[in-house]
Formats: structure tokens, sequence, C-alpha cells
């Protein structure tokens, strides 16, 4: 018989598919067929941060007066409709567990540990069996250091740390200085997992209409690269969990996860093209990889190909580059 349980944040899943945090996670008739097509667990659509501040403060002067830091993003925001995001969010927590049997995992987009923060224990008390973190802050503030965009991370996790006691997971992006060692210390900062990577908004131009336009809204299979990189590096050097993110397109992607090291994998592009189906094909793609090849169960495979158990760690960095273009002319 083929296992394909796991565990995550403490949580123990029936499989390691989860269904990332997306539009497709934003109400209880799409989390329903999430998981009868498979998933393990599911992570709501984030609530950002601006629309928990603005249930909190009613007016945009009030923020800009107490120094939030991007008071600009606050244009985006109709007052009259955050009430209603607000208390729709801690309902559709309620509404998934009430309806649900796998984990559902709140999501909070934040670029700050200032006056939202209590919003966690609400989130808590709603009945969310843990809490994701969707971290980013630019570096496009060129008065503040390396440092002090890295300091936000720890005071946000510190902040919400002091009102919940349900597993927080941290979604980092990999545009830092020094990745690995980062990673690291976020590990043993108060989280139960990393989430490796989380997907931005890419601008592009549109050169007739002079707009700025959204570009590559959906990944590909060829972006599986960068996690894929960077959780057999970090797997066991972390102390949390490590989960996949980003370019998990079929049942090979996730398996190559599990093989660097990953707990479990998120999964949002594929069911924007394929629908939550495609999480069935997925697990026996799965299956069928672990029987033929003699595993029963993920543990037996996890981490195989990681950097600290191969035979050759440069892999991982540049000799596969150089081998490519060794004999090309």
């Amino acid at each position: 018989m083929i296992d394909l349980s796991t565990t995550y944040l403490g949580l123990r899943l029936r499989n390691p598919l989860i269904a990332g945090s997306s539009g497709l996670t934003n109400s209880l008739e799409d989390l329903k067929k999430l998981e009868k097509n498979g998933a393990a667990a599911v992570v709501l659509k984030s609530i950002f941060e601006e629309e928990i501040v603005l249930e909190l403060e009613h007016t945009f002067s009030q923020m800009s007066s107490q120094g939030f830091i991007y008071p600009e993003t606050m244009e985006y925001f109709d007052y009259e409709e955050i009430e209603d995001t607000v208390s729709g969010y801690l309902k559709l927590i309620r509404d998934a567990k009430a309806h649900l049997q796998i984990p559902v995992i709140a999501s909070i987009n934040c670029v700050t540990a200032q006056k939202w923060t209590h919003f966690a224990k609400e989130i808590e008390d709603a009945g969310a069996d843990a809490l994701e973190l969707n971290a980013f802050i630019l570096p496009s503030d060129f008065s503040r250091t390396g440092t002090d965009f890295e300091q936000v991370y720890f005071d946000i996790i510190t902040e919400v740390r002091k009102h919940i006691s349900i597993p927080i997971a941290l979604k980092v992006s990999y545009f830092f200085s020094n990745l690995g060692p980062f990673i690291q210390r976020l590990s043993t900062s108060g989280v139960s997992g990393l989430v490796l990577f989380n997907r931005f908004y890419n601008p592009d131009f549109d050169i007739d209409k002079m707009q700025v336009t959204a570009t590559n809204v959906l990944s590909s299979p060829q972006e599986i690269s960068t996690s894929l990189r960077w959780v057999a590096i970090l797997s066991e050097r972390v102390s949390c969990d490590l989960a996949a993110s980003t370019g998990i397109h079929d049942g090979k992607g996730a398996v190559k996860q599990i093989l660097a090291g990953a707990q479990a994998v998120q999964v949002a592009s594929a069911l924007y093209l394929h629908g939550p189906e495609h999480l069935q094909g997925m697990l026996r793609e799965m299956e069928d990889w672990m029987e033929e090849k003699g595993y029963t169960s993920l543990d037996q495979f996890r981490g195989k190909m990681s950097q600290t158990r191969s035979k050759n760690p440069a892999a991982y960095e540049r000799v596969q580059f150089m081998k490519y273009f060794k004999d090309r002319q």
C-alpha cells in the first residue's frame, strides 16, 4: 500500500498537496471542491494588512499621521467594503472548519509588525488550524539598510506569536543577499514552517496605452528550479518544516520537492489552469512513481537528493551550468 501522508506545521496531512492561497481558496464552495479532489490542506486567500488596519483605524489620515509605512497603498481600498472583508474572512474560516475535514490555514499578507497583529488572535478564535504570513518588503527605500529590512520579518513573527498559539508558517521570497543564513535564522524565530517561495505581481509596460500592466500572472513548470534548489540546500539545515511553492504543476514536480526535502508542496497556478480535478492526477502520478521505485511512504525518499546527502554538493551551485556549456561550440 502506498502511504502519501505527511506532517506539516505539526498537522497530519493525508498527502503533501496543499491548495495554496489564491482566488481558488476564497469561497466555501471552492474549498469543498479542493478537498473532494484530494487537497490535504487549504491556505485561504490572503487578507491584507492594510485591510485589517483600515478596519481598525477607520480613516486614511489616522494611519498616515501615526507613521504607517505605505499610506499610498490605501488608495487601492474602499473603506466601505473593508468591514465586510474582515468579518467575511473570519466567517470563511468558521464555515470552512464546520464543513471540511482537512486543515484550514489562514493567510495574512503583511509588510510591517504595526497595528494589525492583534487580528491573528481573531483568526485563531475563528478556528484556523494555522496561520501563514506572506511577507515581503521590497527594498525600495534607499535610506534603510538590508539589516533594517530583514529585521521587519523577525518583528512580525515576534508580535504575532504574542497573540496566538496555533502554528505559524512564513512565506518568503528569495530576494536576499544572504538567503541561506537568513532563512536559518528565521527557522529558529518561532515559526513552525517556511514556504519557499512566494510569487509576486510582475509589472510590464503597455507602450501604446502608456500603462503599467501585469505579466506572467501564473507560474510555469520551469519556475520550479528556484524553490527546488533552495529546498535541497536548506533541507536538514533549518529548525522547522519546509514547504515548496511556485512551479509545481504535476505529480513529478511534487516528487522532486519531496526528494529535495520538502514536507509539503503548495499548488495554485496548476489549479487555475486545469481545475481542482488536477489534484487527482497529481496524486496518481506520485503513487505510480513510488510504486515503480519501490517506495511505500514519503519518508523513504524525502531529502534523498538534498545537498547534505548529495555526493556532489556543488551540483546545486554552478557545476551544472559549466557542464552544459563545456562541450558546446
